[in-house]
């Protein structure tokens, strides 16, 4: 399930920037809260010591080349539930605990998969 939960996170931020990009975004709120969200668990993985903080450096650039939300308050509440350790993106909404029992491994591998998984998409994005 999280590796479903990452690649849903990932293709948002994917989609969300691409929209960014070429102003084409038909629903740019569920991107943003997707990337705030996944901020906030870059951060709870940090504050339990699984992760450095490349990704949420990554992260915090990737989310400023995305368009502002136009609902404020459900992207804050995104980005809680993150630092909460709360997937919360695409309809998908699952502790990183409850992803680790269910994968058969602990927050600290997760919290890696994701931040290599944020880190690789930054290296996609061509420099401006």
């Amino acid at each position: 399930m999280f590796k479903t939960t990452a690649l849903a996170l990932g293709l948002a931020l994917t989609a969300g920037l691409a929209h960014a990009q070429d102003g084409a975004a038909q629903d740019p709120d569920m991107a943003v809260s997707a990337a705030r969200n996944q901020l906030g668990v870059l951060e709870y993985c940090q504050a339990q010591g699984h992760i450095d903080g490349a990704a949420i450096e990554t992260q915090t650039e990737l989310l400023a080349m995305m368009p502002a939300a136009s609902d404020e308050a459900a992207a804050e509440e995104a980005y809680a539930k993150g630092q909460d350790g709360m997937v919360s993106a695409m309809g998908v909404e699952q502790s990183l605990a409850d992803a680790a029992s269910q994968q058969g491994a602990d927050e600290a591998a997760l919290c890696g998969q994701l931040a290599s998984l944020v880190v690789q998409a930054g290296e996609q994005v061509p420099a401006e």
